[in-house]
């Protein structure tokens, strides 16, 4: 139990030390009495996020110390010990947030290692908004485009996922892959089978990430192997929704594969999932390939167009995100705009499988809100540099839509800061400003020679993250930190 809160200038207290007695207590007082600040400090010192803004107003820091009597709880002091750490009946938790130039908080901290890396860029960690772990050993596979790659490849790999050991070793390989390329966040697709959304998150659990992902749910046309059942499908996202939504760093978002592989019993269902849970993601494909827009079109002769059957159903809101959005018209992206709906771009995946060009300028015209994506196994890569390079030669593209040359700053905003909005998560991630999350990468501009070369010719900063771009992969990435 908790035995004693000490508060030192934390938001509007100045000093304050509270002793707590055996068994229930109670905070009472009017409204702005402080009983809230109580809680955020209390939260504070347990580990929840913070920024200076917590420090009073004239004060250089904010310290909280929380001692709780561990008394019986034998399991406790067990975990302690076994980390070294000698709790003799009771624990103390201490949490200091400072602020100030760094000479003097040096001066303050001098026993605190420093890390210092000459040479080096230290930037947000890359956020990849629509990407399939489960298509990891599909990546490169060759197909006469979207629907014949999906029947040869993809289907067949997915099925594979019923296992949880074959879900858990594919989870640690795509894991591994995201962070050795610098991702941090991902939006991410698993398969029909629940054990493979439980071992995504397992293994992001485990490392400490921050990802969002879900089950896909497609009860028609689909083979056997990957296609589900209606109300089971229903019942399973709800009790994953249960599981892992909100546990750590964890979204779950709710997955319609696309709109030909749901009934409509199944697109209510998803409808209804996401009204109950508003907090929750929504996920899914449109308007990628030709071939899928004729069918959609077919299977949904009264829908304007192929956005509108997931309007019908109530599946565009903030925090949906749909993939792709290379077939839209301006009333498609006026809509996305006045829903919060958010497009990911997946050039790779595009160029790949011939599938056409993302319209930047009609997007921004709109204020579309999107950001980008690698698509994997669709996608050719995890790097991100390879997925702005790629969006940067579709952004050039002038012959099927209008072209123009999206700014390295641009590009490095919608795979970082633009994808955290997109995500519904400003302000959470993709930024490097105080009070967001420490993902962060270190990067190498000498990681090559001829990047060496080219990265000390930079004559601004856009020209730098130019070269990075157009010169970079994985081994720029020298490391990355998770908050």
């Amino acid at each position: 139990m908790l035995r004693r809160l000490t508060i030192r200038d934390f938001v509007l207290v100045d000093r304050l030390e509270l002793e707590f007695a055996t068994g229930f207590g109670a905070l009472t007082g009017e409204t702005g009495a402080g009983k809230s600040i109580l809680v955020d400090a209390l939260a504070f010192a347990l580990g929840d996020r913070a920024d200076t803004g917590l420090i009073r107003n004239g004060a250089e820091r904010a310290e909280v110390s929380a001692e709780f009597d561990l008394a019986g709880l034998h399991e406790a002091e067990v975990w302690l010990r076994e980390r070294d750490l000698d709790a003799d009946g009771g624990l103390l938790l201490r949490r200091v947030l400072d602020a100030g130039p760094f000479g003097a908080l040096r001066e303050r901290h001098a026993q605190v290692p420093l890390t210092h890396w000459p040479g080096r860029l230290i930037a947000p960690g890359f956020i990849d908004m629509h990407v399939h772990y489960p298509q990891l050993d599909v990546i490169g596979a060759p197909a006469d485009g979207l629907l014949p790659w999906l029947e040869h490849y993809t289907f067949p790999a997915e099925s594979r996922f019923a296992d949880p050991e074959h879900a858990a070793e594919v989870a640690g390989f795509f894991f591994d892959e995201l962070q050795r390329n610098g991702v941090t966040t991902a939006l991410t697709f698993a398969t029909s089978h629940p054990a493979s959304v439980d071992a995504f998150f397992g293994q992001a659990q485990r490392r400490g990430l921050r990802m969002i992902g879900g089950k896909v749910l497609q009860d028609r046309h689909s083979p056997d192997g990957v296609r589900d059942a209606t109300e089971q499908s229903l019942i399973d996202t709800e009790a994953l929704i249960q599981r892992w939504h909100g546990q750590g760093r964890l979204g779950y978002a709710i997955t319609p594969r696309f709109a030909p592989s749901c009934s409509d019993a199944q697109m209510h269902g998803a409808a209804e999932l996401a009204r109950r849970h508003p907090d929750t993601w929504i996920q899914s494909h449109v308007a990628e390939n030709r071939d899928e827009v004729r069918w959609v079109r077919e299977l949904y002769p009264q829908a304007r167009s192929y956005l509108d059957v997931y309007a019908g159903f109530g599946l565009l809101r903030r925090r949906a995100v749909y993939a792709h959005c290379i077939y839209l018209d301006d009333t498609d992206r006026q809509l996305m705009h006045e829903t919060g709906t958010a497009a990911a771009v997946s050039p790779t995946s595009n160029l790949f499988l011939g599938s056409g060009f993302f319209n930047f300028i009609g997007a921004d015209r709109l204020g579309m809100l999107h950001g980008l994506a690698s698509d994997v196994g669709g996608g050719t890569s995890f790097s991100p540099f390879h997925t702005m390079l790629a969006a940067y030669y579709v952004g050039r593209e002038g012959q099927t839509k209008p072209g123009l040359s999206l700014k390295p700053s641009q590009l490095w905003w919608q795979h970082t800061g633009g994808a955290a909005r997109a995500l519904g998560l400003e302000g959470v991630i993709g930024t490097l400003r105080a009070g967001t999350e420490a993902d962060f990468v270190v990067l190498n501009p000498q990681a090559t020679p001829l990047l060496a070369r080219k990265t000390e010719r930079a004559q601004s900063l856009e020209e730098l993250l130019f070269a990075l771009i157009v010169l970079g992969d994985d081994r720029l990435v020298e490391r990355v930190v998770i908050a």
